[in-house]
C-alpha cells in the first residue's frame, strides 16, 4: 500500500485499483489539527458514514466497495473505496441559519447568491432547504470561500452543476427526515462528489458530526447557539480562549473538554443508529 495523502483526519492509501480511507481521531477546527484526539472518533465517523450511505443508496451511488476487507489495525475506521474524479465543488445544502451561513446572510441577506427573506436570526429554519456551494481549496492554502450556483456551471458545465444541486438537496432532504424521526435536526450538510465511469458518486463522509450541524429538535430556539451534537461544540470551546489567533499549533484540549465531545459523537451515533455504541 502507497500513502497518497494525509489529511486533517483522513490518511488515503492505494492499494491497488482501490482506495483506503482511514480516519484517525484527529480533530481540527478553522483547517487547524488540534494537538489534542478524540478517543473512537475515527471509528464513529466511519461506522456513521457507512450506516448513512446505506440509508441513502437509492438516492445517489457511493464509493464504497467493502467496510471489512481492510487491514486488521484499521478494522471499524477503514473503507475500501473506489477511486473518484473528485468534482473541485464543496457541495453544501442549509436548512437552517448558523455558522459562516449566518455572517454571510448579516452582510447582504443571501448566501451564495441565494436571496433570503428580511428578519432571519441565528438558528432560523429556512423558508426551504438552499444549495450554498463554496470553492474547494487544498489544505495550507486558504479557507473555502462561497461562490454562486453560475460560478459552479462556469466551473464544471450546465448539467454537472445542475445535478451536484439536486443530488445534495434530495441527501439533505432525505437526511433531514431520517434524523427528524430520531429527535435530530440537520441544520446544514457538506458532501464531496465525484465521478465514476461517467457517473456521480458520493465520496468521503456522509452526515457525520464534522461534517454537518446536528441539534437537538427538544432544544431547538431561534435567537441563539443551540445544543450542538457535532465539532461546533469544540468552536464555541475555542472561542472562549485569549490568545490564539486560529493558526497552527493549536490549544490542548483539557481531559473535560475531550470527553464532552466525545460524548457528543456518540449521542449523536446512537440516537440516529439506534444501536449502542461499543
Amino acid at each position: 500500500m502507497e500513502l497518497l495523502h494525509s489529511g486533517k483526519v483522513r490518511d488515503v492509501y492505494a492499494d491497488g485499483a482501490d482506495i483506503l480511507l482511514v480516519a484517525s481521531d484527529r480533530v481540527s477546527i478553522y483547517d487547524v489539527v488540534l494537538p489534542t484526539a478524540i478517543p473512537d472518533k475515527g471509528k464513529i465517523l466511519t461506522q456513521l458514514s457507512l450506516w448513512w450511505f446505506d440509508q441513502l443508496s437509492d438516492v445517489v451511488p457511493n464509493h464504497v466497495i467493502s467496510a471489512t476487507d481492510v487491514p486488521a489495525e484499521w478494522a471499524g475506521r477503514a473503507v475500501r473505496c473506489e477511486r473518484l474524479e473528485m468534482v473541485m465543488v464543496e457541495c453544501i445544502a442549509r436548512g437552517y441559519l448558523a455558522g459562516s451561513g449566518l455572517k454571510e446572510y448579516e452582510k447582504d441577506r443571501a448566501v451564495s447568491g441565494v436571496a433570503l427573506p428580511e428578519g432571519l436570526i441565528e438558528g432560523s429554519r429556512l423558508p426551504e432547504p438552499i444549495f450554498t456551494p463554496t470553492t474547494k481549496v487544498a489544505p495550507g492554502e486558504g479557507h473555502d470561500e462561497f461562490i454562486t450556483y453560475g460560478d459552479v456551471e462556469v466551473s464544471v458545465g450546465a448539467d454537472v452543476a445542475a445535478e451536484l444541486r439536486r443530488i445534495t438537496l434530495e441527501v439533505y432532504r432525505r437526511g433531514s427526515e431520517v434524523a427528524a424521526g430520531k429527535g435530530i435536526i440537520i441544520a446544514d450538510t457538506k458532501i464531496e462528489l465525484g465521478f465514476s465511469g461517467g457517473a456521480l458518486k458520493l465520496g468521503d463522509e456522509l452526515l457525520t458530526p464534522d461534517s454537518s450541524r446536528f441539534w437537538a429538535a427538544d432544544e431547538w430556539q431561534p435567537g441563539g447557539t443551540q445544543r450542538y451534537l457535532d465539532k461546533q461544540f469544540l468552536r464555541d470551546w475555542s472561542s472562549s480562549l485569549t490568545g490564539w489567533d486560529r493558526t497552527a499549533p493549536g490549544p490542548e484540549i483539557p481531559d473535560a473538554v475531550v470527553e464532552a465531545t466525545r460524548n457528543r459523537y456518540v449521542e449523536v451515533y446512537e440516537r440516529l443508529t439506534g444501536d449502542r455504541w461499543r
